[in-house]
């Protein structure tokens, strides 16, 4: 059994440095592929952050469809943001993540590039 509330605790990191919460989120992303264990996400989150909030609920989504597993029914709560976000914040890729961005990052008016959870 993994540790309890990963979930909170990545988000905590991610608001604790919001100018470099891509450590902490990508390894987040990386323990729930190696782990693939659904007790890491089962605990929703309170709202706080809701850049961080929508970004979490959506990779949850993602990985949850990618490793065949239930998407947990608070992420279903977490809404999408009032302005997009365009993660990568580079300017001339907005056009390509708008085509390329998943759905479960669309659907909270959030873009990334089509890989933007792949790892080596």
């Amino acid at each position: 059994m993994y540790r309890p509330d990963p979930i909170k605790k990545v988000r905590s990191a991610m608001i604790a440095d919001p100018d470099n919460w891509e450590i902490p989120f990508f390894n987040f992303v990386d323990d729930f592929r190696r782990i693939k264990d659904l007790s890491m996400v089962v605990e929703p989150l309170e709202p706080g952050h809701p850049r961080f909030d929508a970004l979490l609920s959506s990779t949850i989504e993602y990985l949850c469809d990618e490793r065949r597993l239930e998407t947990p029914d608070w992420v279903w709560e977490t809404p999408s943001l009032k302005e997009p976000w365009f993660v990568s914040g580079i300017e001339n890729l907005k056009a390509l993540t708008i085509v390329e961005s998943p759905v479960f990052f669309r659907r909270r008016n959030i873009f990334v590039l089509e890989n933007f959870l792949s790892r080596v």
